[in-house]
C-alpha cells in the first residue's frame, strides 16, 4: 500500500490519500479524540501523539496537528496508523455510524433561497475545498446572512476567512441577491 500526502493551505493540516475509498459518500469530521469513537481509523490516527483533528472525505484523510509538533516527526506515525488500519480489515466507521451528507435542514419561507445556496455550495464550493482536504457545509440562513460550517483543513485555516469572504460570499451574492453576508459557525 502506498499512501500519498498533499499539503493544504492550512499549515497545521496534511491530506493523506490511501489510494482506496475512505468513505462511500459524504464526509466525517472528528475534531477531538472523543468524537472518534465511531471510527476505528480515526481512533488509530488520534493515537499518534500530536494529532488534534481527523477528517474523512471519499478518498482522503485530513489530519490536523498540534502547533508545537513538526510534520517530519509525526507524519511517519500517521502513515503507519493508516496503513495498519487498512491491513486490519476493520471498517472505517463501525455500527450505525455513517458519514454526514453535509448540509443542515432548513424549512420555511426562505427554502427556495436555501436550496439555491446548497446547490451552489455543492457544485462550485465543496469540490474545490475537498481538493484542499476540507469541506464547507450549510448551517443556516437568517435575514440575508448565510452561516457555514468549515471542516477538515478549512477549520482553523489562516486563509479560510479570505476564502469565505472573497470567494464564497462573492459567489453567493452574485447568484442570489438575497444573500448579504457569509459567516462561519463553530462545530
Amino acid at each position: 500500500m502506498f499512501i500519498q500526502t498533499e499539503s493544504t493551505p492550512n499549515p497545521a493540516t496534511l491530506k493523506f490519500l490511501p489510494g482506496q475509498s475512505v468513505l462511500e459518500a459524504g464526509t466525517a469530521d472528528f475534531p477531538t479524540a472523543d468524537a472518534a469513537a465511531p471510527s476505528p481509523l480515526a481512533q488509530r490516527v488520534f493515537a499518534v501523539n500530536g494529532v488534534t483533528g481527523v477528517f474523512f472525505g471519499t478518498d482522503f484523510v485530513t489530519v490536523t496537528k498540534d502547533e508545537g509538533m513538526e510534520w517530519d516527526h509525526i507524519k511517519p506515525a500517521i502513515l503507519g496508523a493508516i496503513m495498519e488500519h487498512y491491513q486490519s480489515g476493520r471498517p472505517v466507521m463501525e455500527g450505525e455510524a455513517t458519514a454526514h451528507a453535509g448540509h443542515a435542514d432548513h424549512s420555511g419561507p426562505d427554502s427556495d433561497i436555501v436550496n439555491q445556496i446548497k446547490e451552489l455550495l455543492d457544485t462550485r464550493v465543496r469540490p474545490a475545498v475537498a481538493q484542499d482536504g476540507g469541506d464547507i457545509t450549510f448551517h443556516g440562513f437568517d435575514r440575508g446572512i448565510v452561516y457555514l460550517h468549515m471542516q477538515g483543513a478549512c477549520a482553523g485555516c489562516p486563509s479560510s476567512t479570505l476564502t469565505l469572504k472573497m470567494g464564497i460570499e462573492n459567489l453567493l451574492r452574485h447568484y442570489i441577491p438575497e444573500v448579504l453576508e457569509v459567516r462561519p459557525v463553530a462545530a
